[in-house]
């Protein structure tokens, strides 16, 4: 009982990036939030990695679900690693998989690895860089599958926004390849419709995931963008994100096009961090 009472405690840590949190779920014995600075990173779900809770990670989750026929391994790099949410779904769904992840807070991957060891049969690299030079070492066409999710202080570096960065991307991926970005925005959503513009100067390719008030520019929220050189699996995203918890809509083609409203692409010398969430985000 006691060992059982302790392992249901809260862990407090600094990391690099500000003060860590561990907060154990109520409903779910093994599981456990990730905060930084009071803002929700990842969820984990030790007995079950399968299980995403949290409505972005879904929509990822959904990307990985069709980059690959069902069960097949595939290459994946993570720029972002939180909890390693994604890398332990990705390898409990497609088993043999080889994953690399770059997360720059290297006290954050100490402080997840004994608290929440990874599986030790899974093919995880963890490399404790920034994410853009990170991605510089991964081969050329090495990846089926790019996925960002980097943030610091809740907003995504400006490094990380620009055609350079995608060029990077695209170095990186093999061809029919899929690029996924968690990015945030809200009203007036200049960052979302910058970022769209700049994945369409890279990729032939686009769909955008994220919850319609979101993209009527009424909150604050996350979108998942997609991006590849090959069509995209647009109809059975749509039916994925349709049934979800929280439903999501999916923008593609023209549409999406018409949703940037003349924003150009963003350069490195032009690049600036996505905005920092209202302040209401995470009460």
């Amino acid at each position: 009982m006691g060992k059982s009472r302790r392992s249901a405690d809260p862990v407090v840590e600094p990391v690099d990036g500000g003060l860590a949190e561990l907060i154990p779920d109520r409903e779910r014995p093994r599981a456990w939030t990730l905060l930084i600075d009071g803002a929700p990173q990842s969820h984990v779900d030790l007995d079950d990695p399968r299980h995403l809770s949290f409505e972005y990670q879904r929509r990822l989750g959904h990307v990985i679900d069709l980059a690959a026929p069902a069960n097949k391994p595939v290459h994946a790099v993570h720029l972002g690693g939180g909890a390693l949410t994604l890398a332990r779904y990705l390898a409990a769904t497609r088993p043999r998989s080889t994953q690399q992840v770059v997360e720059r807070d290297a006290a954050l991957v100490q402080l997840v690895r004994r608290q929440l060891p990874l599986d030790q049969n899974a093919r995880i690299r963890v490399r404790s860089v920034d994410a853009r030079e990170g991605l510089a070492k991964v081969a050329d066409g090495w990846a089926d599958l790019v996925i960002a999710d980097v943030f610091s202080g809740a907003r995504t570096p400006a490094h990380l926004t620009s055609t350079e960065f995608l060029d990077e991307v695209r170095r990186a991926l093999r061809p029919g390849g899929l690029y996924a970005a968690n990015l945030a925005d809200g009203p007036p959503l200049s960052h979302l419709r910058g970022q769209i513009a700049t994945a369409a100067a890279r990729f032939a390719e686009l769909a955008l995931v994220a919850d319609p008030t979101v993209l009527r520019g009424k909150r604050f929220g996350n979108a998942v963008l997609v991006a590849s050189d090959t069509p995209l699996p647009v109809a059975e995203l749509t039916r994925r994100a349709a049934s979800d918890p929280h439903p999501g809509r999916v923008e593609h083609g023209r549409a999406l096009l018409d949703f940037t409203g003349g924003a150009v692409p963003v350069t490195d010398a032009k690049a600036v961090a996505s905005p920092a969430p209202p302040p209401s985000v995470f009460r």
